[in-house]
Formats: C-alpha cells, sequence, structure tokens
C-alpha cells in the first residue's frame, strides 16, 4: 500500500495492533466485480499464521458477497475502534480520535470442515472475549470466508494535546 501521509499517527508495535484488532467488533469489507463496488459491514476473528494476519467472516450460505469473491477475491477491509469526538475553538478544529487497519488481501470461501470450527472459535473469541466450541453440523449452517492479508497499516489518532 502506499505510505501513509501523517506518519506520526503509524501503529507499528504488534502489541498495539493485536489491541485493536481486539477492540474493533467489525470491519468492513470491500469487494467488487465488474466495476461496481460493494462494501458490507461484518463480524470477525483473527489469527496469525507464519506471521501473516489472517481474518475469518462469517455469512449466509449464499448471497451477493460469496458470488462476488467467486468473481474477484481480492478485497480490501477496515475496521476501527476508540472512536471519540474533540472539540476546538475554531471549526477546522474539531475532529475524532480512533484506532484503525485498513488493508488489503486474498478471500477465499472455506470448505473444510475443521477450519471452518476454528474460524468461528476465533470469531467468538474476537466478538466476546470467550472459548465457544463448534461441532460440523453447526458450522454446515454458515459460509465462512478467509482472508489471508497481504498487506496493511495500522493508525491511532489522539486527541491533540493542546485540547485535552
Amino acid at each position: 500500500m502506499e505510505g501513509m501521509t501523517k506518519r506520526e499517527r503509524q501503529v507499528t508495535d504488534e502489541q498495539q495492533i493485536r489491541g485493536i484488532l481486539d477492540r474493533a467488533k467489525f470491519l468492513h469489507l470491500g469487494l467488487a466485480v465488474n466495476n461496481e463496488p460493494y462494501v458490507v459491514p461484518m463480524s470477525y476473528g483473527y489469527t496469525h499464521e507464519n506471521g501473516r494476519l489472517v481474518l475469518y467472516l462469517h455469512s449466509a450460505v449464499r448471497g451477493k458477497k460469496l458470488d462476488m469473491i467467486r468473481s474477484n477475491p481480492n478485497v480490501f477491509f477496515e475496521l476501527d475502534c476508540d472512536q471519540l469526538p474533540f472539540e476546538g475553538q475554531k471549526p477546522c478544529q474539531y475532529g475524532l480520535s480512533y484506532s484503525s487497519i485498513m488493508g488489503r488481501g486474498r478471500a477465499t470461501i472455506v470448505a473444510d470442515a475443521q477450519e471452518k470450527e476454528k474460524a468461528m472459535t476465533l470469531l467468538m473469541k474476537t466478538q466476546t472475549g470467550k472459548d465457544f466450541s463448534f461441532t460440523e453440523e453447526l458450522v454446515s449452517i454458515v459460509a465462512v470466508i478467509r482472508i489471508d492479508v497481504t498487506e496493511y497499516t495500522a493508525k491511532h489518532r489522539p486527541v491533540p494535546e493542546k485540547l485535552r
């Protein structure tokens, strides 16, 4: 991805990045087919495999997003958390403090029942902080999307020092 404009806001610390992934509860998934963009908010889970970020999403077993992924597996995502509006003395000093991650990846629809069970367990852990177990029967009624993230950037915009 192109470099971040405001480099002082870039987050590179792995613990801080994991914190953002844990605090955000949904992501915006960007898809495109035949020059038609489509963005949908989705709950997610995540893991790291061989040093790479992997995201898991779940959905109905049929639908537009699955059709789009089959046609074009290249995706973009954005997730954010810690939103806190702030005010200033002038209109252009108003803003929003936040943390975010955005990136690109390649989506696949998971067919393997064991990977689907793992994905749903990770998703519930990210969403609730609790451990759940899933059976093949339970995961057979949902589709699981795996995103192998190829690149991403993390960012934190704090409340400006002079406004604290």
